[in-house]
């Protein structure tokens, strides 16, 4: 098993939508469903991010508006046909091998198939497909096809198609989705494209198209809803033609656009070819996965990890941090939860804050914005500060569906899962966990924070009689238990997650206020809050927390009847019975609270609140709720597999293990062809990192406290922690941390800096490393144990410039047989220009066609520029080759990013530096060149490729680039 490769075997129409879900591409802003190009029974969808769009649909005699996250044209079809045979459908046709195989390390998703036709020809074909990560807007398919045993022209036909709609979950198929309207295709140049608008929201949507191949013929044929582009290959027998479909996606959403149209054509126009294009994608995939690295043992384990690690980032991306969006509870991935946004986020974000802390801030952000939303529907409902809505789509206001459908009964049914008060709770409780991760708490970020505070304190109402504020007519978690057996109005009286979260939030509020003493709250408003703090009612029963007031009167359920059914809610409605009459629960609600809260910080609510309680009450609390959860939702294996992490290690595992199977094996029952479940992927993530491995952000720096399952071997990550990149290994005897072992973690907080030295100028380690490495013909196993250090770890230092300690350092040259200082590039590893100046040095000027002569042999040199991170010297290998300089990189990575603008014959201005030092003649000279620096295309190649020249960090670089002189000075020293 290939733990970068989710493979498929066979063409199975029964299993195309978990296909299509789960081969997903995506980058943050745009993502395409794995579905064929060519198939009948197929369920297309692109989906852009923050792209909604509401419509009024007739249901049970009632009007209901819904908004939807907008499935847009589809940009996949390609079909053919030998001649004389119909258009190839995987459905009918004679297929004697078919393969699709998902590489989530370069983000491409292939598939390989051979076809018979009814005259028994055979064809080959192999498709690659991708949605750009370098470039958001660019997605491609390349499909190649070879004549295995026949010769003749093959027609290809190449489409745009906008007659989709929102119809990819079948309980809502009788709500309209006919989102898309005002069609308009064309061609211009060779460029097909078309464009359409969202009915409601207004949004102007262009997808435009290349189609790259050598045909004997092209024809375009255009309807008004969809073009389409028919071409005929010339096949020979044994031989290879391909056709290659660039698409542009432009929204009139999107920043620094003038009209969607132009601006797909313009980018598309522009796109490289698919090698180059290819390139980019999989050196920006390179760069993610540095950062989001995280190694488990075994390959079946480590594939399920990437896969939730590839689609998580596919949803949110660094692209995403230039967007309006929030956390879509079903990814980018289908039209399950009509793309809107829950709490998810409280699952997501965790996991963000220590890889990505910038995603994490856009996605708080998403939520500052919708602030003044959320303060207008809380005035309206007679409250104060912002009351966030539990279904969120394009502006913030409740987007929770009035209507429901049972699909077991048939019937439609009042839902008020807006109840749901604690989304703000989520929302207030991920402000916090980044601003202990980072150390930074923005302005904007606490006043979100306060102001959600706000409306819980105004939620809790004093009870004269029992002297405790209570919190009346809300829901928590659980989902199923949304008003009392008969009551004729919906509602719950303090669920203890609601209540002893506003307690811990307005603690949270106060120490906010503390660090930024300009969010003004008045005497009389801190003083509430303080008093909130110590009275608010927590109902208790058979020595547990109740999950709400009148939770004991409720009765027992017959489990042994239901044994298996996981949405009990819908078994009973369909029975004619009501699960608000039981101890049932969906998922975890009272849990929650030991999910959130460490042990210590629940025990200090609850003896604040006059509640003291003894240890045992969380055993108690996990044993009695845990055997009344049907697990209806996928988030509560993730619950469950934390709050027994500790108590029960096996029972934690098996949770863990449903958690992360749950949607490669579909455990819920067909809803993941309807959409990943991205909270419980991200989950399962953060159980590993942050569970599992003890690690728990506080104000005091970061805790380590692992305690891995039996199961679960070895653990490695990378974590970014208030600026700091460290690099954490653990297994079952120890842990490290940047390579350093650590064996008591719990009593005292490891922050960056006790008591250690940091090795600084690292930036070359990694390629010195693997020199002496490679000089000593040793495996990273091999030095990793003579430095007694993790594999993981010295992989790490390989790959990216690290901060490793002195000790770290030590071990390292004792393993490789050399010196910290030449790790460090000190010594006689030196790079040229190094010398010391000596006493009364002279120096003399050169004059251009001198200087040429002397950087003429080739060699070393440097190139200086502005880059996207400030002032940038990079080294490169280079030749002189026809009075210009020419050096390779790699295409899609940072000095190729950093070295283009953007627009078309506009090229960036760089610095060449060559010098050189004779020790033993006491002289040396160096060399600058000012001039432009040219990335060559596909047509001007031969003009340099045999200039002979290697790339610096070797490996296939096939990105030339060439410095034309425009400026050549230099200097000769003397007497060194």
């Amino acid at each position: 098993m290939n733990p970068w490769v989710l493979s498929y075997e066979g063409f199975d129409p029964a299993s195309e939508g978990l296909r299509e879900a789960l081969c997903t591409l995506g980058n943050g802003r745009f993502a395409t469903r794995g579905a064929t190009p060519d198939g009948e029974l197929r369920t297309p969808g692109t989906y852009v991010a923050g792209c909604y769009d509401r419509l009024d649909s007739t249901v049970a005699g009632r009007t209901v508006t819904n908004e939807d996250l907008v499935n847009l044209p589809d940009w996949l079809p390609v079909t053919f046909a030998a001649p004389g045979s119909a258009w190839f459908r995987p459905e009918r046709a004679d297929l004697l091998d078919y393969r699709q195989e998902l590489d989530m390390r370069q983000g491409i998703l292939h598939r390989a198939l051979r076809w018979r036709d009814e005259s028994g020809r055979v064809t080959a074909v192999r498709q690659r497909r991708l949605v750009s990560m370098a470039d958001p807007r660019l997605a491609a398919l390349e499909t190649t096809f070879t004549a295995e045993s026949w010769s003749g022209p093959l027609r290809v036909r190449a489409e745009l198609d906008g007659r989709v709609t929102n119809s990819g979950v079948a309980r809502y198929r009788e709500l309209r989705g006919d989102h898309l309207t005002g069609h308009d295709t064309g061609d211009q140049n060779g460029l097909a494209w078309l464009t359409a608008t969202t009915r409601s929201s207004q949004i102007t949507v262009a997808l435009a198209c290349r189609t790259d191949t050598d045909s004997l013929s092209h024809e375009v044929i255009r309807e008004g809803d969809r073009i389409g582009t028919h071409h005929v290959l010339d096949l020979a027998r044994g031989e290879s033609a391909t056709l290659t479909k660039t698409v542009a996606l432009v929204t009139s959403r999107d920043s620094a656009v003038h009209d969607a149209r132009s601006a797909a054509i313009r980018a598309v126009r522009r796109a490289p070819r698919f090698d180059e294009l290819l390139a980019r994608h999989v050196a920006a995939w390179e760069r993610l996965w540095r950062d989001a690295r995280l190694e488990v043992a075994g390959p079946e384990l480590a594939q399920i990890v990437h896969l939730h690690i590839f689609h998580l980032l596919q949803t949110l991306s660094p692209h995403t941090v230039d967007l309006d969006v929030g956390v879509p509870a079903r990814g980018l991935h289908g039209e399950a939860y009509r793309g809107h946004v829950f709490w998810d986020e409280l699952f997501v974000l965790p996991w963000l804050n220590l890889r990505f802390p910038e995603i994490s801030l856009s996605l708080l952000r998403y939520r500052w914005r919708r602030l003044p939303e959320a303060r207008a529907a809380a005035r309206e409902a007679g409250y104060d500060g912002a009351m966030f809505p539990w279904q969120s789509g394009s502006d913030g206001r409740e987007e929770t569906q009035t209507l429901h459908l049972n699909p077991v009964s048939g019937r439609w049914l009042p839902d008020v899962s807006h109840l749901q008060r604690h989304i703000g709770l989520a929302i207030a409780y991920n402000v916090w966990q980044y601003y202990l991760a980072t150390g930074f708490m923005p302005p904007w970020c606490a006043e979100l924070l306060i102001e959600i505070a706000r409306f819980f304190a105004s939620l809790a109402v004093l009870d004269p009689a029992s002297g405790r504020y209570e919190i009346r007519g809300v829901m928590g978690p659980d989902e199923y238990h949304e008003r009392y057996p008969g009551a004729s109005s919906p509602g719950l009286a303090n669920n203890s997650y609601t209540n002893i979260m506003t307690v811990w939030l307005l603690s949270r509020a106060r120490d906010t206020l503390d660090l930024l003493p300009e969010l003004a709250a008045s005497a009389q408003e801190r003083a509430r809050w303080d008093d909130i703090t110590r009275r608010m009612r927590v109902d208790f029963h058979d020595g547990v927390i109740s999950q709400f007031t009148g939770y004991p009167d409720l009765l027992e359920l017959d489990w042994a009847r239901y044994r298996g059914v996981r949405r009990l809610d819908r078994a009973l409605e369909a029975d004619g019975d009501d699960i608000n009459r039981y101890k049932a629960a969906k998922q975890a609600d009272t849990l929650m609270l030991c999910y959130l809260l460490t042990s210590d910080e629940l025990m200090e609510i609850l003896d604040r609140l006059g509640y003291p309680a003894t240890p045992d009450l969380i055993p108690r609390m996990i044993g009695y709720y845990l055997g009344r959860t049907s697990h209806g939702s996928t988030l509560s294996a993730v619950v469950h597999a934390w709050v027994l992490s500790r108590s029960d290690r096996a029972r934690s595992w098996q949770f863990f293990a449903e958690a992360l199977f749950g949607d490669i094996n579909d455990i819920q029952g067909g809803t993941t062809a309807e959409g990943i479940h991205l909270g419980a992927m991200a989950g399962t993530l953060d159980l590993l990192q942050r569970c599992y491995l003890g690690l728990e952000a506080r104000r005091d720096g970061l805790h380590l406290n692992p305690l891995l399952p039996d199961r679960l071997g070895v653990l490695s990550l990378p974590i970014r922690f208030r600026g700091h990149q460290l690099f954490i290994d653990a297994d079952h005897r120890q842990a490290r941390v940047n390579g350093v072992a650590r064996l008591t973690f719990s009593s005292e907080p490891f922050t960056r800096g006790q008591g250690e030295t940091i090795m600084t100028n690292t930036g070359d380690l990694g390629r010195r490393i693997t020199y002496h490495r490679v000089r000593l013909g040793l495996t990273l196993d091999q030095v990793a144990e003579r430095a007694e250090m993790s594999p993981g770890y010295l992989q790490y230092l390989e790959e990216r410039p690290g901060t490793p300690t002195t000790e770290t350092m030590y071990r390292l040259a004792g393993a490789l047989e050399t010196t910290i200082d030449d790790l460090l590039g000190g010594g006689v590893d030196r790079p040229p220009g190094r010398g010391r100046a000596k006493a009364a040095p002279t120096l003399e000027s050169l004059d251009p066609e001198e200087c040429l002569k002397l950087i003429e042999p080739g060699g070393i040199g440097r190139v200086a520029f502005n880059g996207s991170h400030g002032p940038t010297v990079l080294p490169v290998n280079y030749r002189l080759h026809h009075g210009s300089i020419v050096f390779r990189t790699a295409p899609g990575g940072p000095m190729d990013q950093d070295l283009r603008t953007g627009a078309e014959g506009v090229e960036i201005k760089v610095g060449f530096e060559v010098d050189r030092i004779d020790d033993a003649q006491r002289e040396g000279w160096s060399v600058l060149i000012q001039g432009p620096a040219h990335h060559l295309s596909p047509d001007e190649l031969p003009e340099v490729t045999d200039s002979g020249v290697t790339p610096w960090a070797g490996g296939e670089r096939h990105l030339y680039i060439r410095i034309v002189p425009h400026q050549i000075t230099g200097r000769r020293i003397h007497h060194l």
